[in-house]
């Protein structure tokens, strides 16, 4: 199991990182400085380390300079609102293995963190499967039975959050940080929408509304 270390001092994010995380099976710690995040990345038995650049005490640059210049090689993504080329560049230059910008979907960010352990890891599930419905994550087709169904984006990440959780009842909130990202409104009535557009290419019967708590996808 996979140890991931969050350094984030924005408490919202880092609680909405972790929650993701932990829910998708990985162990999680999170630290809100960059001496911190400095110190338990140098001994803390982590396997990738998520970091912020505006971290009080030491920012994010300095952090990932000081670890690459101790030798420690774990993957090191950055977490940032600076989306300059400048940021990007400086980042990667430093040592990064990835950069991503806020705001974010958590379907992106955990996508780049199973990239970067895909490595140090048994193989990963390319294709999730329930019943005749298949998703294929690498080329990002989805199947029912032979026939082919042509999914968005949006709703692909919807269908792959579904597959991997069959017979489980996932909240609205739950899909929506997931495919949407921390700071959609929480009031909107999307989900709602895309379950509607999901249940049209893959067949109604396959996703179960659980009223007043969100929708199912039935593994039979």
């Amino acid at each position: 199991m996979n140890r991931i270390l969050i350094a984030e001092d924005e408490s919202r994010i880092a609680s909405f990182v972790e929650k993701g995380l932990r829910a998708n099976g990985f162990v999680t710690a999170v630290v809100g400085d960059g001496v911190a995040a400095y110190d338990l990345a140098c001994g803390g038995g982590f396997d990738l380390l998520i970091l912020d650049i505006g971290l009080p005490l030491s920012d994010g640059f300095t952090v990932l300079r000081r670890l690459r210049e101790s030798r420690v090689t774990m993957p090191v993504i950055i977490l940032t609102a600076r989306d300059s080329v400048s940021d990007t560049v400086a980042g990667l230059e430093g040592g990064a293995d990835d950069y991503i910008a806020k705001p974010f979907a958590f379907e992106e960010l955990l996508a780049r963190v199973r990239l970067r352990l895909r490595a140090e890891r048994t193989p990963e599930v390319t294709v999730l499967r329930v019943s005749d419905l298949s998703l294929d994550l690498r080329t990002r087709r989805a199947y029912v039975g032979d026939r082919s169904v042509d999914l968005s984006a949006r709703e692909f990440a919807l269908a792959e959050i579904f597959c991997r959780h069959p017979d489980q009842v996932l909240t609205r909130e739950q899909l929506l940080s997931h495919v949407w990202g921390f700071d959609f409104d929480p009031g909107s009535n999307v989900v709602d929408v895309y379950v509607r557009y999901l249940r049209r290419k893959i067949g109604a019967e396959r996703i179960e509304t659980v009223r007043g708590t969100g929708y199912r996808m039935r593994a039979a």
